[in-house]
């Protein structure tokens, strides 16, 4: 159970009246990004938070909006409008222009700013200062001094391969990278977007070119970029499988756009002219263009052998550009082909930023940082939050990744971060990835280093509106849980293991090595500590953790079961010949019963796992994702069925007993 909201250690609130303040290297606000300078502030007049404070008409509506519904769930009153506001803001044209100060005594506050972006970003941490102090909140007394160590905090999000949002979550993904200080968003679209000339290879939920208009417009209004990203290259199965366009494929019905046919480029200069005309003059423009490992194995092999790969892939980008450019945008593409033949970096124009991406946790990244920077091309660093193929983002990965990679490119001074999440399986919530996303993004706002014991003591406050640090303990749980269960094998990913076969020998001699009761001792206090939470922020999320939890409860359960199953079948086995008192039909019906409880498992997990899709993405994926539950809790009841068999037909009218394997035969096979 969530304990009671306790105030931070060592925070260093100001109760107006008092005159001595805490030294600032213990001033804890439990805001993220950390602001660069703070330190305590003499205090006018007591403010105890009971009165709303006031802006100028002329303030900024997002950042209202985003105050106002941080204060308002939190209880707090929220902005009123007034000739003589409280909160002012001023312009200072000797700060950068992402820059700001902001200068809390009491119940005046003043933000300054060069820029309306510097101004919001005040704004947005004015919103995360109030604290509880025992029965209310506070404001603490401050002044600040901030501004980014990267210029550009991008989120890269995956919505072309199952979870494709509603147009309610996409605004509120916006809003909610806005507040932790992103500037810019990048929906990855493979299909996504219904061409109106090309509709077909679109899902039937897709992004219409009036909702692309809507989020470009709202993204703008909370000073994020809205930066499309269209793959032009490879990842264009879901258009190449159509007849229509198969012609244009590297081999039949491929990934790859091939540059060898005369449909590709006329066909990728449709989608981005119109994807452009909806989303006019953005800063950039992605062109995706990675994994084209088919290039120069199909349609395209003699022109291949004919200019070299680094040419056609280099003509291809060069084309894209030409579209791109009268836009006034910068093309994006990811490093990839670069890396596996830098040559192309001297074929393509020096406006291209290239998105170095790579997601191990590996000791240095800056060999590939080095390899863009000696080309003389600009970068973004794009570690990943690793939700990808798992039940919750492998963060144990995630965060020292992210640490490592993110510090070597402030050090390089890269253009920006490109952090990336990835829906591979379709299946993966988005609401589970905030944790690593939110790291990258102060990580990349902040000056130096950002330890993750000090990104963790600040997030539940952030994040969640709440003091406990329960909400963060809880996410590393999570993240050792997704450790213990995957160190059985190399690509034992998670939800690759919740839809194996439990008795799958080969899956059942590496579970052997998996310490599958500290799994379940952490994905059960998870579950407890959840099942009542509500904080006031981000509800959601909470919701999406304890259905992870459960998930991995479920997971290891299912390989004890599996374990346990053998167990006792095996002395079922030794007991057949025996005529009294025998444990034969005890093992026998407990095996009946361990698959049983497995099917009511995976049913259980269905209106909590519907309930989480519906909250953030549009229908299209959802149904054969449940499908998969019903499948499995299906194959616990063949499992059932055939055991009861086995206690029937073969145990009492023949009074023996096949092997398990045989008896496991005559269930539907899984998967």
């Amino acid at each position: 159970m969530i304990r009671r909201a306790v105030p931070l250690a060592g925070l260093a609130l100001c109760l107006l009246g008092m005159s001595r303040m805490p030294a600032p290297s213990r001033l804890h606000l439990g805001v993220l990004p950390r602001p660069l300078h703070v330190r305590a502030a003499a205090c006018r007049a007591r403010f105890p938070f009971h009165h709303p404070l006031s802006v100028a008409a002329t303030f900024d509506p997002a950042a209202i909006r985003e105050i106002d519904a941080r204060w308002h769930a939190l209880g707090l009153p929220m902005l009123r409008i007034a000739r003589r506001p409280s909160v002012r803001v001023v312009h200072d044209g000797s700060l950068p222009r992402q820059a700001y100060r902001l200068d809390v005594a009491g119940a005046r506050v003043t933000i300054a700013a060069s820029s309306a972006s510097g101004a919001f970003y005040g704004a947005m941490t004015l919103a995360q200062l109030p604290h509880r102090a025992g029965s209310g909140y506070v404001l603490p007394c401050v002044a600040i001094a901030d501004a980014p160590a990267l210029r550009w905090r991008i989120l890269s999000d995956d919505v072309s391969r199952g979870p494709l949002p509603t147009m309610r979550y996409f605004k509120e993904r916006i809003r909610t990278i806005a507040a932790f200080k992103m500037n810019g968003y990048s929906p990855y679209m493979e299909n996504a977007f219904v061409s109106p000339t090309d509709p077909l290879p679109a899902p039937l939920d897709g992004i219409t070119p009036a909702q692309l208009h809507e989020l470009a417009l709202y993204a703008k209004r909370y000073h994020v970029a809205f930066i499309p990203e269209q793959q032009t290259f490879a990842h264009m199965h879901n258009t190449l499988k159509l007849e229509r366009y198969a012609a244009a494929a590297e081999r039949p019905h491929g990934f790859l756009l091939s540059p060898a046919s005369p449909l590709s480029v006329p066909y990728v200069t449709r989608l981005i002219r119109q994807e452009l005309a909806q989303v006019p003059h953005p800063p950039f423009f992605h062109i995706g263009s990675d994994e084209t490992q088919t290039l120069g194995l199909g349609q395209s092999k003699a022109l291949v052998a004919r200019l070299g790969l680094a040419r056609v892939y280099a003509d291809h980008i060069n084309a894209m550009n030409k579209v791109i450019a009268p836009s006034g945008a910068r093309i994006m593409l990811w490093d990839d082909g670069i890396e596996k033949n830098p040559a192309i970096m001297t074929m393509i124009p020096k406006s291209a930023v290239i998105i170095n991406w790579h997601y191990g946790n590996e000791k240095t990244f800056m060999p590939y940082i080095r390899l863009i920077a000696g080309g003389g091309f600009q970068q973004m660093v794009a570690p990943g939050a690793n939700n990808w193929l798992e039940i919750f983002p492998d963060i144990n990965q995630a965060i020292p990744a992210e640490r490592r990679f993110i510090d070597e490119g402030k050090r390089a001074h890269v253009l920006g971060l490109f952090q990336t999440v990835w829906h591979d399986d379709g299946e993966t919530l988005y609401e589970a990835t905030w944790y690593p996303v939110l790291y990258a993004a102060s990580d990349a706002w902040q000056q130096g280093d950002l330890p993750p014991v000090r990104f963790a003591a600040d997030f539940p406050h952030a994040f969640f509106g709440v003091n406990d640090p329960i909400y963060a303990t809880d996410v590393q749980r999570l993240g050792d849980a997704l450790t213990l269960m995957e160190s059985g094998g190399k690509y034992d990913w998670t939800d690759y293991l919740f839809w194996a076969n439990e008795m799958d020998p080969q899956i059942d001699a590496r579970m052997a090595k998996v310490n599958l009761h500290q799994v379940r001792l952490d994905a059960e206090t998870v579950e407890q500590n959840l099942s009542f939470a509500k904080p006031p922020l981000h509800r959601h999320a909470a919701k999406v953790m304890f259905l992870a939890a459960r998930r991995f409860d479920i997971l290891g359960r299912k390989f004890q079961i599996a374990q346990e199953v053998r167990a006792m079948y095996a002395d079922a086995l030794a007991h057949v010949g025996q005529k009294k008192n025998s444990p034969v039909f005890r093992d026998l019906l407990y095996c009946k019963y361990w698959f049983w409880e497995l099917r009511d498992d995976y049913e259980g997990l269905i209106p909590l796992y519907n309930a989480a899709w519906r909250f953030e993405s549009r229908p299209g994926h959802l149904g054969s994702n449940l499908e998969q539950y019903h499948l499995y809790a299906q194959h616990a009841v063949e499992e059932a069925d055939a055991m009861n068999r086995a206690i029937y037909e073969d145990y009492y009218y023949r009074g023996e007993l096949p092997p398990l394997w045989a008896v496991l035969s005559k269930a539907a096979p899984y998967p």
